[in-house]
């Protein structure tokens, strides 16, 4: 992947949120999270900035962005889609749900659309197994999804967008 060059704005956000939390080891999910929601994703070079002002290894904070989902370290659409795929979502039909999103959406797991408005991942637990099949956009949770479903949350969005440029 091509090194990213961060501009001195981007650098100082970083250091801003690292700032916000003391600087403190400890609160480098705090940080991350800060940053990526400022940056939309935490790509190498932004973990160095992070491991310096945290004063910690680059290493040590590579293992949390790649061990908790919710991080990514590639840039994500502006809508982001997740289907869990846990054992109640999948037993309920996750995979047939997942299916008809790359269909409608005509990108694979961990792509985003050519026009940069949806990206799609697929997690292993949202934690809301009394409403599998369990398919989230940014924050919106929508539980007990039916592939015939899909086109309606798709639409939902591209809605949106369409009333925001009017």
């Amino acid at each position: 992947m091509p090194k990213i060059k961060l501009s001195e704005h981007t650098i100082e956000i970083i250091k801003d949120a690292c700032k916000q939390f003391d600087n403190k080891e400890s609160e480098l999910i705090n940080v991350l999270h800060s940053v990526q929601g400022k940056l939309g994703y935490l790509p190498a070079e932004v973990q160095e900035v992070i491991a310096k002002e945290l004063k910690m290894s680059l290493a040590k904070i590579y293992g949390v962005v790649t061990f908790y989902s919710f991080f990514t370290m590639i840039p994500q659409g502006e809508h982001p889609i997740s289907i869990c795929m846990g054992t109640a979502c999948y037993v309920r039909g996750a995979e047939q749900v997942l299916a008809e999103l790359k269909r409608r959406l005509k990108i694979e797991v961990g792509q985003t659309t050519p026009d940069g408005k949806f990206s799609l991942s697929s997690l292993r637990c949202v934690g809301a197994c009394g409403l599998a099949p369990v398919v989230t956009v940014g924050e919106k949770v929508f539980g007990r999804v039916s592939p015939q479903q899909v086109k309606e949350i798709i639409e939902e969005y591209s809605v949106e967008e369409e009333s925001k440029s009017a």
